[in-house]
């Protein structure tokens, strides 16, 4: 992909158009991934207050958009984690992990107030840089 050549990624949500986003954004070497939670393709939480399925539910639906753009998880330079429950930070983080351990990108976790829909407990975003 050229260096002026802006993609962007939908995940089919009619949300993207209604509120003008993209589920994610390649621009040149660069990867943006939106804040991505634990609904299905239903509009559906998926796992309600778990954040630890919610965290596996996010890592695989993010997987799944990687695979499509023939890329995977070893281009992923930033994770920001945001959670409705810190005391949920351990099994959440070790989840993190199971993906990430050889990875090792600059991550963070804070705890908010809420997210978009009732039940929802972890939304993660995620940045990339694409090298081949």
């Amino acid at each position: 992909m050229g260096k002026g050549i802006r993609k962007t990624v939908s995940s089919g949500s009619p949300w993207e158009e209604k509120v003008g986003y993209s589920r994610a954004v390649i621009q040149g070497p660069f990867l943006f991934i939106a804040g991505t939670t634990a609904v299905d393709d239903a509009g559906e939480v998926v796992s309600a207050g778990d954040g630890e399925a919610q965290m596996r539910y996010i890592l695989n639906k993010v997987g799944k958009l990687l695979e499509k753009e023939s890329l995977d998880y070893s281009c992923i330079i930033r994770t920001r984690i945001f959670v409705t429950d810190i005391s949920q930070w351990e099994r959440i983080g070790l989840v993190h992990g199971e993906v990430f351990a050889g990875i090792k990108p600059a991550a963070t976790m804070v705890e908010i107030q809420r997210l978009i829909l009732p039940g929802l407990v972890v939304e993660v975003e995620m940045d990339g840089i694409i090298l081949h």
